[in-house]
């Protein structure tokens, strides 16, 4: 076995056992991942679960960020619910309180929102607001109603679930 050939087979056999256990850098997390990830994670997929995975899509595509690549500041409304949404936005964009790249605000988003999100590329800076009005909230808890797929399905199809605009 030449030099090349012995260095490259680490490399093959590290690969392979990546794709055989469901890593692959070209695929799309699925409906049923999202599901169960949300399940496990949060302890149930409720209906404010995939609104935060889908805030945190657009965010990681329209801020072009990598995996562990943004920074999240979650600022909770005044009405319930908890902030379940920054659950899917965490596993969404994959920050976390432990990295420092997810943090809960002390402030409350402002009056008439359910919720105000700010994600920022950690190497550009650029960021984003989005936010949730409180007039969302009937429709989510409806969704609630529905199995988890149809959860998932209600909040990727909402038109103007959210605003966002560029933040400082």
């Amino acid at each position: 076995m030449s030099m090349e050939t012995s260095l490259k087979t680490p490399k093959l056999l590290a690969a392979a056992l990546l794709l055989s256990l469901g890593f692959s850098p070209a695929r799309s997390e699925t409906r049923e991942q999202w599901i169960e990830w949300g399940a496990k994670i949060h302890g149930a997929f409720g209906a404010f679960i995939p609104v935060g995975i889908r805030i945190g899509l657009d965010a990681k595509e329209r801020l072009k960020a990598d995996a562990r690549g943004l920074s999240v500041t979650y600022y909770g409304g005044e009405k319930p619910p908890c902030p379940c949404v920054a659950d899917g936005v965490m596993i969404a964009t994959q920050s976390s309180p432990g990295q420092g790249t997810l943090q809960m605000a002390s402030e409350k988003a402002p009056a008439g929102m359910m919720a105000a999100i700010v994600i920022r590329n950690r190497k550009t800076g650029e960021a984003l607001r989005y936010s949730i009005s409180d007039d969302w909230l009937p429709a989510i808890l409806g969704w609630n109603k529905l199995d988890p797929a149809g959860r998932f399905d209600a909040a990727m199809a909402a038109r103007h679930l959210f605003d966002s605009e560029p933040a400082p």
